[in-house]
């Protein structure tokens, strides 16, 4: 079985599993505190730190593996990204006290000292800028070092940016956008790299139905022009002769955030029966 690592903890392990799960890769684990998992028959999964994933998936400890994309391009390994997620999306930024007076990039003077977890990415971001900085490696709590004197300015992971205004930081500019991205090393063996292909397809069609509806309604034959622009689906509704009657049967994808809308619309051309249901997954 291919070994996938996921992360151990926290609200992007959650959502892995959910993902997982959903594409009919159950997470079936012994107990609690279990470090390995079955994903059916293919796959087993592996439990370590999202910051440990790049390492393990580029020395061979696992074939992929689940992870930020901030902790890969912070692990500086040769990584191949097989798609995004999706979720857990954030921001590496550089941010400084609102009482600094750094506005922007261009503000930062040579000899600052940044504080950040990232060390490698704050060196090659200020280096490709020609900005010379000495970068203070923290583990931790990074919001705190400017009002502790560690250092001038922060490079830091926010998804909203709320924490670094509560804490009187302003954001100055983007280091890397970040969101969850399934990875794998390259140079697979092309046995691995289809069963790969297959989970990677998996993933995609649970991602794709996401937010997307199944729609059904009986439509009255002399109002399809208008239907069809109500329902474009992925290419177009699709229209069913009803054996005896004016009625067309119409099938279509539409978006759930639109669905009110688009019943309303339907019921205006004298469109019944409407029927909405959820999609599992969802093949291009």
């Amino acid at each position: 079985m291919l070994k996938i690592a996921l992360p151990n903890k926290g609200r992007l392990s959650e959502e892995v599993r959910e993902l997982f799960n959903d594409a009919g890769l159950e997470v079936k684990v012994r107990g609690e505190r279990a470090l390995t998992a079955s994903l059916g028959g293919e796959f087993e999964a592996i439990f370590v730190r999202a910051q440990d994933i790049p390492e393990f998936v580029a020395d061979g400890a696992a074939a992929a593996g689940v992870t930020g994309w901030d902790l890969v391009c912070e692990s500086g390994r040769e990584l191949e990204q097989l798609m995004d997620l999706e979720f857990g999306r954030c921001r590496l930024v550089v941010a400084a006290r609102e009482e600094s007076g750094i506005q922007k990039l261009e503000d930062i003077r040579d000899g600052v000292r940044v504080a950040s977890s990232f060390t490698r990415l704050t060196a090659e971001f200020f280096e490709k800028r020609g900005q010379k900085v000495t970068v203070v490696p923290v583990s931790g709590a990074t919001e705190i070092a400017p009002h502790l004197g560690i250092a001038d300015i922060i490079v830091d992971l926010t998804s909203t940016g709320s924490t670094l205004k509560m804490n009187g930081l302003r954001e100055v500019g983007t280091v890397v956008q970040s969101s969850a991205r399934l990875i794998a090393r390259k140079n697979q063996p092309p046995e691995d790299a289809a069963k790969l292909e297959e989970l990677r397809q998996a993933l995609s069609s649970v991602l794709a139905a996401r937010g997307k509806r199944y729609l059904m309604a009986n439509v009255p034959r002399r109002v399809l022009p208008g239907v069809r622009e109500v329902l474009p689906g992925l290419n177009g509704p699709t229209v069913v002769d009803v054996q005896g009657g004016d009625f067309v049967a119409v099938h279509a994808v539409v978006p759930a955030k639109s669905i009110y809308r688009t019943i309303a619309a339907l019921k205006s051309l004298g469109c019944e029966g409407i029927l909405v249901t959820r999609i599992e997954r969802l093949m291009p």
